[in-house]
């Protein structure tokens, strides 16, 4: 165990990762809390630190003993200093640096039949990481995040995720004409959730190899998007609502292909 100032370099990097741009240029993210941590040091993915103040470790040891088992390395923050790089307004007192892995398209085709999440400029990061999270949940095989959508390695993102992105294949920042050769190659039905579609949601076979489109909070799959669209279903309304949530929109549909898929 190492224990670090407020000006070590490595606290000065903590900072940084808050910010988009540098998780993309280091590869790296923070997962934040017990729970988040716990789950990263349970998973395969590259632990490169864990962070906590003199009360966590007081208090939650299996956490650190996990970090051990791993051979991670440990770094003990002042409380004052842990507070301005954690995210959360009420610091739970740990964190953890993870690296990104890279992941293949192929990898979202595996076990038979695929079911791929397809998220297309969603911009709230606590609905992306609940969508994650959800399709982790329902057996989807992989999500494809389109270029524009929120990054999935945000904190609040990561956190909505409730540690399902540590388990779920993720490809993001795709552009559409890349991932739509993908799907077409790969043999899936391209299914548009759109409130002018022309099936409702329940009505469409999910049985098959399948990619479910949610597009943006505020104005759905871009043009293109739905244009290529094999199908496009729509979530019937009575109560005369505009629209839905994206996140339980999308969850309707995961659960939708459950549904039909285990003959419920």
């Amino acid at each position: 165990m190492i224990r670090l100032g407020k000006h070590n370099p490595r606290v000065k990097a903590l900072s940084r990762l808050a910010r988009r741009r540098y998780r993309e240029k280091e590869g790296k993210f923070v997962a934040e809390g017990p729970h988040l941590v716990a789950a990263a040091l349970a998973s395969a993915w590259p632990v490169e630190g864990v962070y906590f103040t003199p009360d966590f470790a007081a208090q939650k040891g299996e956490v650190i003993a996990l970090a051990q088992q791993r051979g991670v390395p440990l770094y003990e923050l002042p409380t004052e200093v842990f507070s301005r790089v954690a995210a959360t307004e009420t610091p739970q007192g740990v964190l953890a640096v993870i690296g990104i892995p890279e992941v293949a398209l192929e990898a979202l085709l595996r076990p038979e039949p695929p079911l791929i999440l397809v998220v297309d400029g969603l911009q709230d990061p606590g609905n992306l990481g609940t969508l994650i999270r959800t399709a982790q949940a329902a057996g989807a095989t992989g999500a494809l995040l389109l270029v524009g959508t929120v990054d999935l390695y945000s904190p609040k993102a990561v956190r909505a995720t409730a540690g399902a992105v540590f388990h779920l294949p993720v490809v993001q920042d795709l552009p559409w004409a890349e991932a739509l050769r993908f799907l077409q190659a790969a043999g899936l039905t391209l299914v548009v959730a759109d409130p002018r579609g022309e099936t409702p949601f329940y009505a469409a076979d999910f049985t098959g190899p399948v990619a479910l489109v949610i597009g943006s909070e505020g104005t759905g799959p871009r043009p293109e998007v739905v244009k290529a669209a094999s199908r496009r279903v729509f979530i019937p309304m009575p109560g005369g609502a505009e629209s839905l949530n994206a996140a339980v929109a999308g969850s309707l549909l995961l659960y939708e292909a459950v549904r039909q898929r285990q003959r419920f």
